[in-house]
């Protein structure tokens, strides 16, 4: 296979998968997309016979069909090995009458991990050993910033800058990214939101003057985010490993339909299981969750995507985002590949901070996607009842899932929760939410509070950060993370 990714806002030029990985991002600023997700099939039967390892190489293996199978499978090997704390890599548990997916058992205690403990590995593959030299450069609500740093620090070749919005990150996970070791490692605090980093790397993207004064150097930019197709593709594994396993305990005949319940804000996490979904995975409903910043909810509801709203500091920071960038992935494939369609809504996008999709397209994406929302109040009771009622500690983003699950009638299919986060990386809220006073109490001390409650152990990688020296204390405005990614690449690479 060669030539066969392209920009969801034209079709004219078509990469590898291995460009596409090392680009991040296309040329006019539209997402990597693959017209053989049309045909290509995951075997179920096969699936549904093996483990995780295997499941990651096959899906991989479809997914990027110019990485050769020795070469996914020692990326596979890398990826999942002894870094997670469970032999399943992504186990799914009971929850009441329904099922957890439990994503967060890698080294950053995120469902993030999944991705981004491979992404490097297929990076350093499609790089060869030579070649420029890339710097990667992604914005982060909370997770993706310290699985990225964990995941490329120390690897040559490579440099990785991170952004997360100032004062709108967890104590816990601001720690595991301003303490992160490495000499290819860089960390900035950004005044404003996550809409603000993430819309200004994609500028950084975009500037060409950037671009020409770091290629005189070797150095290129590429993106961590699930704007890159490296990072969704491996995303995919989860699905269709979940769904094997609830066809060995038996809650599931091959075949039957599943729903899966998703937190979502950026939209690249939901967007994987409509991947495995085209990919032949039976799916019944994908059922996007959102927090107060329910965007998503409601263009899913109303067709149209408005990002001109308040925008609420929640509980469940990782999903507080206005501007769901994988989305434009969904308007590719439920609009036919009319990439002109795409083209022109995020131009409007862009110009006038909402578009609104045509009927077909909408009815065209109702017939797999759902949703729901749940405000600070409901998600504080989704932690509690479930606490209470089930004896499962979820994390404020899994909560909000689980509110929304619980909302939806049941239409006779099994239903799976995906569970994003330990609760251990927002101690202070979660035991908040069991009834407990926190005055006065840093998320340590919270920590050791929910430890005493629950019963359960915090992560020792968490558990660690209270002797963590900070590293990396900058902050800065959105004008100039540009210049702090350039500064960043000197350091790093000259």
């Amino acid at each position: 296979m060669t030539t066969f990714y392209h920009s969801t806002r034209s079709a004219e030029d078509s990469v590898t998968s291995k460009q596409a990985i090392l680009a991040g991002i296309a040329p006019d600023g539209g997402l990597y997309v693959s017209d053989a997700l049309a045909d290509a099939r995951v075997p179920l039967e096969t699936v549904c016979a093996q483990g995780f390892h295997a499941t990651a190489r096959l899906v991989l293996g479809t997914l990027l069909p110019d990485y050769a199978p020795d070469e996914v499978a020692s990326c596979v090997e890398g990826a999942y090995g002894t870094q997670w704390d469970s032999d399943a890599v992504c186990p799914v548990t009971p929850l009441g009458t329904d099922w957890l997916l439990e994503l967060y058992h890698g080294p950053t205690c995120a469902f993030k991990d999944v991705a981004l403990q491979m992404l490097p590995r297929l990076m350093s593959v499609a790089r060869d050993g030579g070649g420029r030299k890339i710097m990667i450069v992604t914005a982060t609500s909370g997770d993706t910033g310290k699985a990225a740093l964990d995941g490329f620090a120390g690897v040559e070749g490579t440099g990785v800058t991170v952004f997360y919005p100032h004062g709108k990150v967890s104590d816990i996970q601001r720690l595991q990214m301003v303490t992160q070791l490495g000499g290819n490692v860089a960390v900035c605090a950004v005044r404003g939101t996550f809409d603000d980093c993430q819309g200004e790397v994609k500028r950084i993207f975009a500037d060409r003057a950037l671009a020409e004064r770091l290629d005189a150097a070797g150095v290129a930019l590429s993106s961590a985010n699930s704007i890159n197709v490296g990072r969704l593709a491996p995303q995919v594994t989860y699905y269709f490993d979940a769904y094997a396993q609830l066809v060995r305990r038996g809650a599931v005949r091959a075949g039957d339909e599943v729903t899966f319940c998703v937190p979502t804000g950026n939209f690249g996490d939901v967007l994987a299981g409509y991947y495995a979904k085209r990919l032949g995975l039976p799916v019944r409903r994908l059922v996007v969750a959102s927090n107060a910043n329910d965007v998503l909810a409601d263009f899913l509801t109303t067709g149209t995507y408005d990002r001109r709203r308040p925008f609420h500091k929640t509980i469940s920071p990782s999903m507080d985002i206005l501007v769901s960038s994988n989305l434009e992935r969904l308007l590719y494939f439920a609009s036919g590949g009319d990439c002109e369609l795409v083209s022109s809504l995020m131009r409007d996008l862009a110009e006038d901070g909402a578009y609104t999709v045509p009927d077909r397209v909408l009815d065209e994406i109702r017939a797999t996607f759902a949703c729901g929302r749940a405000d600070d109040d409901d998600t504080r009771a989704a932690i509690r009842d479930t606490w209470r009622e089930l004896d499962v500690l979820i994390d404020p983003h899994t909560a909000v899932a689980k509110h929304v699950l619980d909302g939806i009638e049941r239409d006779g299919s099994e239903r799976v929760c995906l569970s994003t986060a330990s609760p251990y990386k927002f101690c202070t809220d979660v035991l908040r939410a069991l009834g407990e006073v926190t005055d006065g109490m840093n998320d340590f001390a919270c920590m050791d509070a929910l430890e005493r409650l629950t019963g359960t152990v915090a992560p020792a990688q968490l558990a660690g950060l209270r002797a963590g020296e900070v590293l990396h204390d900058d902050v800065c405005d959105r004008e100039r993370m540009g210049a702090f990614v350039e500064s960043a690449c000197a350091r790093v690479f000259l």
